[in-house]
């Protein structure tokens, strides 16, 4: 059985003593929610999502949690073995993670075992050797059942690729952003949102035209959401893709993970991953994607073909907190397409013939 190297391994704890006694107390919690858990019949249960990688190499993304278990036999069972539940609000919230816990990712013939952090969380590179498209990949963990995931492969000749964001890029949350992470705790319903107009379109046009461009969403919403936003993107006929969230709370080094720092992050490793491929980068001039993408284009610009930002209408920008930039950006060596929509989007990409 091989073992594969983690984005998130276990570390010992860095900080001063304040730092590290939160860090007791966290975990300490932590357990006792595990302990009620079990009284209450919670079930250990593992969620595969979506992944990709490369012809030797996959990125496996999962969780180990303890939930409610469904009636059997029932629509709820079938949907919570593929990490689709429809849970709405806070009781997507009452699942508490398995920290630590191994778990065994089977794909391509071969088995490899890995372990959660503290999160309950799987982020795992496995090496293994594989054809480029879609794979299946089967996680399992200690008195779960398997569940499994969909991997894509990339061609070592594909040379575009799309990332993008989530709120207020293809989906309007009409939300201050204080609220968001209220929302996405006690809301978590997929019906509740738009998709932006035109945008899955866009998307949906761009991986036609590339039918071997992987696509990313990268957000900083909650892992917690994961199943909603999946259905989100399903229901409103965006393109399959690899979605790269975070978690909330404590870090080895830190009291709160950063959002930019979480989407600068994994910018930075799919340059290194793929250095082949030029990455086309939505997001919204909403405070920080302008920011994070101008400084990536600055410093990996042989790797960005361009940089679509969704304008938000006034009101958006209110509740965004604002503008992030003039939208400026006429010494930049990486083109630019600034518009509300998808459409604006797509003539900006034809003209730079993207699509």
């Amino acid at each position: 059985m091989q073992m594969a190297s983690q984005h998130a391994p276990r570390q010992p704890v860095s900080g001063n003593r304040v730092f590290r006694l939160a860090h007791w107390a966290s975990d300490t919690v932590n357990r006792l929610r595990v302990k009620t858990a079990r009284r209450s019949k919670f079930v250990p249960q593992i969620i595969a999502y979506q992944g990709y990688g490369s012809t030797e190499w996959v990125r496996v993304l999962g969780r180990v949690l303890l939930t409610s278990k469904p009636v059997p036999g029932s629509r709820a069972e079938h949907a919570a073995q593929n990490g689709n539940q429809n849970i709405r609000g806070w009781r997507a919230f009452t699942s508490v993670p398995i920290q630590f816990t191994e778990v065994d990712i089977e794909i391509g013939g071969a088995t490899t075992r890995v372990r959660a952090d503290r999160g309950g969380l799987v982020d795992a590179v496995v090496p293994v050797a594989l054809t480029p498209g879609w794979h299946t990949t089967v996680l399992r963990a200690e008195g779960t059942e398997p569940a499994t995931a969909r991997i894509f492969v990339i061609s070592p000749d594909t040379r575009l690729g799309i990332v993008s964001d989530i709120d207020d890029t293809i989906m309007v949350t009409a939300l201050p952003r204080p609220f968001l992470a209220l929302w996405n705790t006690f809301v978590l319903n997929e019906r509740a949102r738009m998709a932006t107009p035109g945008m899955a379109v866009l998307l949906d046009r761009l991986t036609v035209e590339h039918p071997d461009a992987p696509v990313i969403y990268l957000s900083t919403g909650p892992w917690n959401a994961a199943p909603t936003l999946a259905r989100f993107l399903s229901r409103n006929m965006y393109p399959s893709g690899a979605l790269l969230l975070t978690d909330w709370g404590l870090t080895q080094d830190r009291w709160f993970r950063s959002g930019q720092e979480h989407k600068r992050r994994n910018l930075e490793l799919l340059t290194r991953e793929f250095p082949n491929i030029r990455w086309l980068l939505f997001g919204d001039n909403g405070q920080h994607d302008e920011d994070i993408y101008s400084r990536f284009a600055q410093q990996h610009g042989d790797s960005v073909a361009a940089i679509g930002i969704r304008q938000l209408s006034a009101s958006e920008a209110v509740l965004a907190g604002g503008h992030s930039e003039n939208g400026d950006h006429t010494g930049s060596a990486v083109p630019w397409i600034y518009s509300p929509d998808g459409a604006g989007m797509a003539k900006g990409l034809k003209g730079l013939s993207l699509l």
